[in-house]
């Protein structure tokens, strides 16, 4: 038998081991790097689950702007089809060239958020399909929003600025796909009523230089002696005719505080006149005498604050709450100068006329209030309801000698009204309401009781109104007025030039 080397021995042994240790030792790395892979890929799914997290979120705001703009644009084509020429959110009329831009900004946003939904989906398909390809997939989405337009008014009414690269100007990261500013504000009508119906924009002006013309006449039939048996009357029977004409203009300036509260100073300024055709008492006179006298200056200042309750829409009651404080800044009927000599209780030195006319009530009045109005295509209804309770006070008449007439604590009647409406739109600039509007006044009393020959009074008058938008700020409204019962001004003639800044 042939005997091996001592040396060969060792050198198998050695070499046996080093492939031992060399097969270990890749397995080890092997194994390492499996475990450094699977690491890995955990943190890409982490990562890529975290993204399509993301991805719904976002989705899910996108599906609540589209519902917001959908509300938008169906406001906003409520409002064209009206074509009154009330204001936006943005101080400008509906129904213009701004209007329908700003119609189409809110289209062109919708597209844009259906843009950035295709978008996130397209990111989204590539991260579930490899996820080594995601930040590529990433990438490719980034230069998307590049195309969105997201200047406009933010719903807080901060102003944002164009996209860049995926940036703002100012270099952080900007909205996308952002709805706009829904306008919750009520339609416009043509106004025909003193309380307006749509509120004036957050920080925006309105300037309304205003005229009215009223005319009213009515015939009083005096009897001035004594009765011995009741068809007998021994005195004299006077019958006089009073023709009243009063011409007032103003200015009414409001203020939107927010978009759902304005507030409202309006101050008017009267010239009135009065004539009065009679037979002048205990003279036998066969010729009529005619008895005349006017006043002018300034009228009682009111301010009014309203406020909208709700959001409302389409099919769905707008409710505005208001509060007017009336000043009594103009001339009151106890201020001014009567012909009665003595007394004018019983008078038989004068006819007890004023010779000046007044130009306000003399009391300080309150009258809270609430607008409604419900939208329904093609026509929009509205109406009020109201009360004004007037604060009495002590009053003295001044007669011709300059001496003076106490008549105690005099309250004026407190007033309900109520009116209702409808307009409707004729074209994208003009638009016609009728209405009408109802007062009742309780009597007057004086020092607690009811003043001899004061009842209650029911003023009804039957109103129409046009509206024509002259320029995307200014629109001229008219309303005519006719007095269906006899204690109402038989005409009533009103103009107003509201013009927004």
């Amino acid at each position: 038998m042939k005997r091996v080397p001592l040396r060969r021995i060792q050198a198998i042994s050695y070499a046996t081991l080093l492939l031992f240790s060399t097969a270990a030792e890749a397995q080890s790395l092997e194994n390492q790097a499996a475990q450094d892979n699977i690491t890995t890929l955990r943190q890409e799914l982490n990562t890529r689950i975290k993204e399509l997290e993301a991805l719904k979120h976002k989705l899910a705001e996108e599906e609540t702007n589209i519902g917001r703009l959908s509300h938008a644009l169906d406001s906003k084509q409520l409002e064209l089809q009206r074509g009154t020429g009330g204001t936006d959110m943005n101080g400008l009329p509906v129904g213009t060239t701004a209007g329908a831009a700003a119609t189409g900004d809110a289209a062109a946003a919708a597209q844009a958020a259906t843009t950035d939904q295709a978008a996130s989906a397209q990111a989204t398909t590539p991260a579930a399909a490899s996820t080594t390809n995601a930040p590529a997939a990433t990438a490719q989405a980034a230069p998307t929003d590049q195309n969105v337009p997201v200047q406009g008014t933010s719903p807080g009414g901060v102003t944002s600025a164009p996209v860049e690269n995926g940036q703002a100007a100012n270099g952080q990261n900007a909205p996308v796909g952002q709805a706009p500013v829904v306008d919750t504000r009520p339609p416009a009508v043509a106004p025909i009523f003193e309380q307006p119906g749509v509120l004036t924009p957050r920080h925006k002006f309105v300037i309304e230089p205003y005229f009215q013309f009223a005319y009213s006449s009515e015939n009083q039939l005096s009897l001035v002696g004594y009765t011995i048996i009741p068809a007998l009357l021994i005195g004299l029977i006077n019958v006089s005719e009073v023709k009243t004409t009063t011409l007032t203009g103003g200015v009414a300036v409001r203020y939107g505080i927010t978009n759902r509260m304005e507030l409202e100073v309006r101050v008017p300024y009267v010239y009135q006149t009065n004539d009065t055709v009679e037979r002048q008492i205990f003279t036998g006179a066969a010729a009529n005498s005619v008895i005349s006298s006017n006043g002018h200056g300034i009228g009682d200042v009111e301010m009014t604050l309203r406020y909208q309750f709700n959001q409302g829409g389409p099919e769905k009651f707008y409710y505005v709450g208001w509060l007017r404080f009336k000043s009594a800044t103009g001339k009151s009927p106890f201020d001014v100068v009567t012909d009665c000599v003595t007394t004018c209780i019983s008078n038989t030195t004068g006819t007890g006329l004023p010779l000046q006319q007044p130009t306000g009530s003399g009391f300080y009045a309150i009258q809270p209030g609430l607008t409604w109005l419900f939208p329904t295509d093609p026509v929009v209804f509205f109406g009020n309801f109201s009360y004004l309770h007037s604060f009495g006070k002590n009053e003295s008449l001044t007669l011709l000698n300059g001496a003076t007439e106490n008549l105690g604590k005099v309250q004026p009647g407190d007033i309900w009204g109520f009116n209702i409406g409808m307009g409707l739109a004729l074209n994208e600039k003009a638009s016609v309401s009728i209405g009408y509007d109802q007062s009742i006044v309780l009597p007057t009393s004086q020092d607690g009781q009811r003043v001899p020959g004061s009842v209650r009074a029911i003023l009804g008058t039957l109103l129409i109104g046009y509206s024509y938008r002259l320029s995307p700020s200014t629109t001229l409204n008219f309303s005519l007025g006719a007095g269906l019962t006899r204690d109402t001004p038989d005409l009533t003639v009103t103009l107003r030039v509201p013009i927004s800044f």
